[in-house]
């Protein structure tokens, strides 16, 4: 089967035509993303800045009652400075946990310190306590 010249060329240009119809595309993306994703971002990034999410150590002082917690609250502001103090509750206790030590040395040192006032403080770890 023999083919013209003129005929080879309309065909090429076709195919090359076509080719180029079926791999152009333009697109479009929409996300459609929930207004409130953006103030969880926001609210992580204070999270990471208040350091507990940050794995670091501290030291628990008390667990048990509310009105034990505030007191034994009290006691440690009035005796130490600079220590940042936490109170949750895990139920059923109430626990208060003091500092944010990112080194066992450091969080050795403070309780050494603590453990004057404090004898039943001890070192949480939220690496190994997870």
């Amino acid at each position: 089967m023999k083919y013209s010249l003129k005929t080879l060329v309309y065909t090429a240009i076709f195919s090359l035509f076509i080719c180029h119809i079926v791999t152009a595309q333009d697109a479009t993306i929409q996300v459609n993303q929930d207004p409130q994703i953006t103030e969880l971002l926001e609210l992580k990034k204070e999270v990471n800045k208040s350091g507990k999410s940050l794995n670091l150590l501290s030291i628990q002082i008390y667990s048990g009652n509310r009105s034990g917690a505030d007191a034994a609250k009290e006691k440690f502001l009035n005796t130490y400075a600079g220590f940042p103090v936490d109170i949750t509750y895990e139920t059923p206790y109430y626990k208060i946990r003091v500092g944010r030590f990112k080194s066992q040395l450091e969080a050795d040192r403070a309780l050494l310190r603590i453990k004057r006032e404090f004898s039943n403080a001890f070192i949480l770890n939220p690496k190994k306590d997870r």
